[in-house]
């Protein structure tokens, strides 16, 4: 039986070689070579450009603003959740991930069509003979698309971990004088760590690599490093470079795993 099991386990040890080692052999391949094919570690010190830099920069910023809004709207929504009967928080969470049904592109393209200058948003301000708003081709832009397509990665994470902590530990807290405030910071807030750091790990790597939302809510004015090595990789055609770039975003990934590693080695902040 043992073996029959092992021999189950070869189509996904194919896929996995297929789909994920060889693309992350090829990218740590051209990052650490040049044209020639020669060893050199130009790709990666090129973070430290001027422009490439900047781009870094603002990514990081973005991003973190991103993750911090998506974790003060989530977190009390998450709390609300795990409090619900059962048959009400499974309808109002479907209506958190229904959205993510959709293709991405389609829900920024969305956003775009709200956000334009002449766009549905500032039509019904118009009617209503109020200021418009002047908001696409801003952070301010690229940051709501973030918050709006990223949110819901937030939502679950924080949900499954609140919903694990034993209502007898905060009766009991309650019991023996603590208040509220302090039930907060000294029993939910700790039991819902693993939570936490999931849901800006799983916020903050894809805004921290994302360029559609950029490109499409920034009009291409504001580059992020997403943008910078998606134009490597099609524009210009230095896959080199591209790479290179993206083997120092790799870092971040390689931090924020091992800080999961760390607060959830039992998996309770997952989305499952």
């Amino acid at each position: 039986m043992t073996s029959k099991k092992n021999w189950l386990s070869v189509p996904y040890l194919f896929w996995s070689g297929l789909f994920i080692i060889v693309p992350l052999g090829m990218v740590v391949y051209y990052g650490l070579t040049d044209r020639t094919g020669a060893f050199t570690l130009d790709n990666i010190t090129a973070i430290a450009s001027a422009g490439h830099a900047k781009a870094l920069r603002l990514s990081l910023l973005l991003s973190l603003v991103s993750t911090v809004i998506c974790f003060l709207l989530a977190y009390p929504l998450a709390m609300i959740l795990a409090q619900v009967q059962v048959k009400r928080h499974n309808f109002i969470i479907l209506i958190f991930i229904l959205p993510m049904w959709m293709n991405f592109l389609l829900r920024t393209l969305a956003w775009q069509t709200l956000l334009e200058k002449n766009g549905v948003i500032n039509h019904v301000l118009s009617f209503l003979h109020l200021p418009t708003l002047k908001i696409i081709n801003t952070p301010a832009a690229i940051i709501l698309g973030m918050v709006y397509n990223f949110l819901p990665f937030m939502i679950l994470p924080l949900y499954n971990a609140l919903a694990k902590i034993d209502g007898n530990v905060i009766n009991a807290a309650h019991d023996l004088g603590a208040g509220h405030i302090h039930t907060f910071f000294r029993i939910i807030l700790p039991l819902s760590i693993p939570g936490i750091i999931s849901g800006i790990t799983m916020v903050f790597i894809p805004a921290l690599t994302t360029f559609v939302i950029s490109s499409l809510l920034g009009g291409g004015k504001l580059l992020l490093i997403g943008d910078v090595i998606d134009l490597e990789f099609t524009k210009t055609s230095n896959w080199h470079l591209g790479s290179g770039l993206s083997m120092v975003l790799m870092i971040f990934i390689l931090i924020n795993m091992v800080l999961s590693a760390i607060f959830d080695k039992d998996g309770e902040g997952s989305m499952l």
